[in-house]
């Protein structure tokens, strides 16, 4: 056989050669997808909410008008501090001093009377007890008259004088008690002329006395909207009335929050948080949580859901309050802030990373593998199967260089990772990525581990 035969052939057998092995290495590569994975490990978790708000003191108070009139004094200029009881303004008061000088004179008189009248009842009563002296003293008289008159002792003429005596002193008796009688209802009279004129001016005092406006508590005044000359007005229905000031107390400061509906249920007093503030950057303060509202607030308009005439399918908040623990001296109400609430936290819980978490249905869990390899199904309670569109929650294990769904029983979730409760050990292999990946790779396809940084577009997906 020739040389260039010889050469031919064995050019051949070696094409064969890397045929074979090139379609060997193809069909081992078939239904290989890359992957990225990670461990199963411990560590310790806190679970945290966050919320926006303001910045508010614990205790302030809007002051109002309770008077019509003109400011006629202020006493303070915005971010004063004030003493509890420091008169604060002054409105117009000339009417209302006019109406208790009034009132004060008509009780004076009205007191007077009333002395008057006790001594007319005195008087009245002393007239009295004469006429009952007088009235014994007839009787007596006439008792014993009417006896000598008997025995014919006396003369008609005196029997008759006896007879007109005692009568006169019964009359004198009764006109005495009807004097008593009416000396007594004048002076209930002057009394209940006293107590009118008592509430009357207790009416004008109280009007005059919201004339002046003081400080109910120790604070500092945040808010001064109104100048001297301005008029005040005071609220009616529908229509609020003028507010004068602002009066905080600044010793305890809050930071006023709206926690989402889906967040508020694990939340509860006593929780710590960490506050940060727009206008100081790059710093936090402790916080603890102090209140919670009860009531729910429709996103959309800020009214509250039992103040609402109908339902809403709207979102809700509700509000959180959180109280800062050494807030600095600087802070000023109505400053935004976030409020994040540690909700729970977990020592040396098993963890994996969120993104590793994936749903299937339990149709899913029951296809062939491609490679025809038989079901692949993942060790999941029978009842857990028994609706084949019900969703399972889980996550892919790496097992014999396939990938095996395993359902999880997640808890708490922290910033990047999530604890599992049930269904993984600590060191297993886990696949975490890519986002493409896990929502499309069926139970059993093989995988290839690629830990280097994923693709931009892998990222960008995610």
């Amino acid at each position: 056989m020739k040389t260039w035969k010889k050469i031919a052939i064995g050019a051949g057998a070696a094409v064969l050669l890397l045929a074979i092995v090139a379609f060997t290495v193809h069909q081992s590569h078939k239904n290989v997808v890359t992957v990225q994975t990670g461990k199963v490990q411990r560590m310790d978790l806190a679970a945290i909410v966050s919320a926006s708000g303001e910045i508010k003191p614990k205790r302030y108070v809007n002051i109002g008008a309770n008077a019509f009139g003109r400011i006629t004094r202020l006493y303070v200029k915005e971010g004063d501090q004030v003493k509890e009881g420091q008169l604060l303004a002054q409105l117009e008061n000339v009417q209302s001093g006019a109406d208790v000088d009034a009132n004060q004179a008509s009780l004076e008189a009205a007191q007077i009377d009333l002395l008057a009248a006790e001594a007319g009842l005195n008087t009245a009563v002393a007239d009295l007890n004469r006429a009952k002296s007088d009235a014994e003293k007839a009787q007596l008289d006439w008792t014993r008259t009417q006896g000598l008159y008997k025995e014919a002792l006396i003369a008609k003429q005196e029997y008759d004088a006896q007879k007109a005596n005692f009568n006169t002193s019964q009359a004198m008796l009764v006109q005495a008690e009807a004097k008593v009688a009416q000396a007594k209802a004048q002076r209930d009279s002057a009394e209940r002329h006293i107590h009118e004129n008592r509430a009357n001016l207790t009416r004008v005092s109280d009007v005059l006395k919201k004339t002046r406006y003081t400080a109910p508590f120790d604070g500092v005044v945040t808010n001064l909207p109104v100048r001297e000359g301005e008029t005040m007005v005071m609220g009616i229905q529908n229509a609020p009335g003028s507010t004068l000031m602002t009066l905080s107390d600044l010793s305890v400061i809050t930071a006023e929050v709206l926690m989402d509906e889906t967040d508020i249920v694990n939340v509860q007093l006593g929780q710590p948080a960490e506050v940060s503030i727009d206008a100081l950057p790059k710093q936090t303060f402790k916080a603890v949580v102090t209140q919670i509202g009860d009531d729910a607030i429709v996103r959309s308009t800020g009214v509250a859901t039992s103040q609402a005439t109908g339902g809403s399918q709207e979102a809700k908040d509700f509000k959180v309050v959180v109280t800062l623990q050494n807030p600095p001296a600087n802070l000023r109400p109505g400053l935004s802030a976030t409020a994040k609430v540690t909700t729970a936290t977990r020592q040396n819980a098993l963890s994996i990373p969120i993104q590793a978490l994936t749903v299937r249905t339990s149709d899913d869990l029951k296809e062939k593998d491609k490679a025809g390899k038989g079901t692949v199904e993942a060790a999941t309670p029978a009842s857990a199967v028994s609706n084949s569109k019900e969703e399972i929650q889980g996550v892919f294990v790496i097992r014999n260089k396939k990938a095996q769904f395993v359902p999880v029983t997640t808890g708490i979730s922290g910033t990047t990772d999530i604890e599992v409760t049930k269904g993984l050990q600590e060191g297993d292999e886990i696949i975490t990525g890519s986002y493409k990946v896990l929502r499309s790779i069926k139970p059993g396809t093989g995988v290839k581990v690629d830990n280097s940084a994923p693709k931009k577009e892998d990222e960008d997906a995610a």
